[in-house]
Formats: C-alpha cells, structure tokens, sequence
C-alpha cells in the first residue's frame, strides 16, 4: 500500500481536531512506532498525521483508491466505529479528484467542497501529483527532459498597439512576459533546452533571455523573413535529435507535459496535436438552406461542441528533417501534408480551463486575469 502526503507543514488543522489519529492510536493502546509499524509507513509520518501535517491518500501502486482525512474517522466513530476496526472501515472510498486534463479546475474544486487536498490523476487513474488548497502542491509528475522549441518570429498584429513596441513573446501577462511562463511550466517537467525561431524585434528577445538569471538554456534561430508557423523549422535542421514540443508563444497550458509525451511515444504519433474542447453556443437563431432557397432546417442559438488547435504540439525530429527549404507554412499544413500521405499524426484532449491563449487584447486580459486568480 502506498501513502502519497505532502512534506512539512502544508496543511494545518484546527487545534481542537489535531489530535484524531492520537486518539485512535491511542485507543487501540499503539505507540507511534507500533502504529507506524502496522501501517506499513514511517514513525515520521505518524507524527506529522497526528500534528496535522500531513493528509494520507490511500494509492496502491500509485491508483487512487482512498483517503483518510481526520474528518473521515471523526465520521467512522460517530457511525458507531470502534478503536479495534482496520483503517480500511474508516478511509473514504470515493474521494474526489480531478483529471490531469482538467487541473485548472481544482482550486476552485478545493473551494467549492471545502477540502483540504485534491489529488491529480492520469488516464490510468494514478496520481500524478496533489494539489492542496493552502497553496503548496506535492508534485508527482513524470519528468520529461526533452528540448521545447517556441514559434516566436511574428508580427502579433492582433496585439497592436502592445506589439508596436513590444514583440509578442515579451508582452507582460502579470510580472513575467509570456514567453517566460511558457517556459516555467515546461521547466516544471523538467525541460531545460529551449530554442526560439526569431524574427521581428529579435533583438529585444535575445537580450531579454541571454541577460535573464536561469537554470535552462535558450537558443535563437534566426528567419530572414516570414516563414509561417511550421516553415521556420526549417532552420533546425540536424540540430534536434529527438523528439521535441513545439509551441506557439501566446499559449499557456496547465497540463501534464510528462503525461502528454508519454501519450505520444505510446501512440507512435509522427506528430500529437494538444486540442482543446470548447463549448460554444450561437448567439442567433440558425437557418439551413435547401434546394431551391428552400428551408431545410430551423435551430434556436444552437450549442456546439468541438475541438481547437492549442498550438502546442509533440513532433518527431524526422518532421524537421524533412521541411522544405525556404517553404512558407504554417505548421497545421504540415500536418495535413502528413495525415494525406497515411502517417499517423493524433489528438491530446484537455480541457478549456487547462488552456489560455492571449493572441487577442480581450483574451490577454482574460489570461491575466486568470493567473491574478490563480496566485
């Protein structure tokens, strides 16, 4: 049996409610290190369950499958439980969690049901990491040190007049600029190889990262003109030997990168899309046509469900190799070049809470706003 808690004094219960697992052990006559030693766990966490410190998830090979909060055995001995039952009669066996696709909903989770700790889990139902409402999340997630690669040469016209001075991958989203959090959440993963396709104001960019105090690398390859999305990897040419994410510099995304790679390898994707699910309802009434001018179908602010391209992508460094020299396009047409020719290219769902995109004024405002919320 695996326990999954979060070290040091992350979670703090009221005085008065601190001592449930003293009482127990207690009861049952146990010393901490008697009651440690039938738990299977360490004389430590004994003492950090019984000082509040620590919340045990019940996780046998890493799949969720209980919790034991202090509210669970306070509820355990009002349903008539006794000091001498198992743990398991107490432990709560159907906790709420969250998918690894929608972890951006999970403070406001921890909020809505008033709890403590809110665990993570992949496709396969194992926790990949914990998030906890005091702020300090215990971090489980796969790393994954592969090199990222950022679509930063663009004009940002939809930005203007921010772009007008700035260039989009510099556009501050709260104390950093875009480009920088972009980072952060693949450093997170343990990414540390950076490269940036660089064209307007890419001078400014270079002096920003190469002056900027960091523990990752960021390289720069230079597009003599506007190359599309997709034609500026050309540029890379025998310098990615391995798989790569490859992302605009206007997305952010809170998901499982490890996930994510894991995903693609397993698929044998040429090439994985990260898309993600929108709801959208039509603010008119829709009209379908027939023949003839004809009506064929009539329908009410109809509601849409689809999937949209976040612009962040897990690639094969053969894709690289095989770019045209000097081509101008945009990277979903070198995707649709491939799907034609039979490769398997394929789809990562995530939520759309898990996805912020600041390519236009009002979505930058909804990003900052969003992260203000976050903190």
């Amino acid at each position: 049996m695996t326990i999954l808690y979060p070290q040091g004094g992350v979670i703090t219960m009221p005085q008065d409610k601190r001592n449930i697992y003293k009482i127990a052990r207690e009861a049952k006559g146990l010393t901490q290190e008697a009651a440690a030693e039938k738990l299977g766990i360490s004389d430590s966490s004994i003492r950090a369950y019984e000082t509040g410190q620590r919340i045990p998830f019940i996780a046998p090979e890493g799949h969720l499958k209980a919790v034991i909060t202090d509210g669970d055995i306070r509820k355990f001995f009002l349903r008539g439980g006794t000091p001498d039952q198992t743990v398991d009669h107490a432990a709560n066996y159907h906790p709420l969690s969250v998918s690894v696709s929608e972890r951006g909903k999970a403070r406001s989770i921890l909020q809505e049901h008033c709890i403590d700790a809110l665990p993570v889990l992949n496709k396969r139902g194992i926790i990949t990491d914990i998030v906890f409402a005091h702020g300090l999340d215990l971090d489980n997630r796969k790393q994954v040190d592969i090199p990222v690669v950022m679509m930063a040469g663009g004009l940002g016209t939809r930005l203007y007049p921010y772009t007008k001075i700035l260039p989009k991958p510099l556009i501050p989203v709260g104390e950093q600029p875009i480009a920088e959090l972009i980072m952060d959440r693949f450093r997170d993963f343990g990414c540390h190889d950076f490269t940036m396709i660089v064209n307007y104001k890419k001078g400014m960019i270079k002096s920003y990262f190469n002056e900027l105090e960091k523990d990752y690398t960021v390289d720069f390859a230079d597009e003599e003109v506007f190359m599309g999305t997709g034609g500026g990897l050309c540029l890379l040419k025998g310098k990615i030997k391995a798989p790569f994410f490859f992302t605009n510099c206007d997305t952010l995304l809170d998901v499982d990168f490890g996930d994510i790679y894991e995903y693609h390898k397993s698929h044998g994707n040429l090439v994985t899309m990260i898309c993600a699910f929108k709801h959208y309802t039509v603010p008119y009434g829709v009209v379908e046509l027939g023949e003839n001018g004809s009506i064929a179908a009539m329908r009410e602010k109809p509601e849409l469900d689809f999937l949209t391209n976040t612009g962040v992508y897990v690639v094969e460094p053969r894709v690289v190799e095989e770019m045209r020299d000097g081509e101008k396009i945009g990277f979903p047409d070198v995707i649709e070049r491939y799907r034609r020719a039979g490769e398997k290219v394929g789809v990562y769902p995530i939520s759309e809470s898990s996805w912020m995109d600041m390519g236009q004024l009002e979505e930058l405002e909804k990003m900052r706003r969003k992260l203000e919320n976050q903190q």
